[in-house]
């Protein structure tokens, strides 16, 4: 099965901006920025999409909500920002390897009220 980009990224195969890394996940800029902070946090261990993610992926997904909180705190947004993960085609997922999207710098309180 051929590589996703994320998985060519993380085996430093194509060119990123890397903010952070770990031997679980990798950080980077995302290339089409959704807001004027836009990285994503992206687990070394190809996971399809949080659907797919097993029982054996408790310490992982807990990893990556910690460094969520450690890159926002590194980007000095850690009192605004959002977090997103699209699951599946019709969410929008693009890539299939599991990524969580954190964005700052922009009010998304219209499309995620209360």
């Amino acid at each position: 099965m051929e590589k996703t980009i994320f998985e060519k990224i993380i085996d430093k195969e194509l060119p990123s901006k890397i903010i952070y890394e770990d031997e679980k996940c990798i950080v980077i800029e995302d290339i089409a920025p959704k807001a004027p902070i836009h990285v994503l946090v992206i687990p070394k261990k190809p996971i399809k999409m949080l659907s797919s993610a097993e029982e054996d992926d408790l310490n992982l997904l807990g990893h990556l909500m910690l460094v969520v909180k450690k890159i926002a705190k590194q980007l000095n947004v850690q009192d605004a920002f959002n977090i997103v993960i699209n699951n599946g085609e019709k969410a929008g997922q693009t890539v299939f390897h599991l990524h969580i999207h954190l964005l700052a710098g922009k009010n998304f309180s219209h499309l995620f009220p209360g």
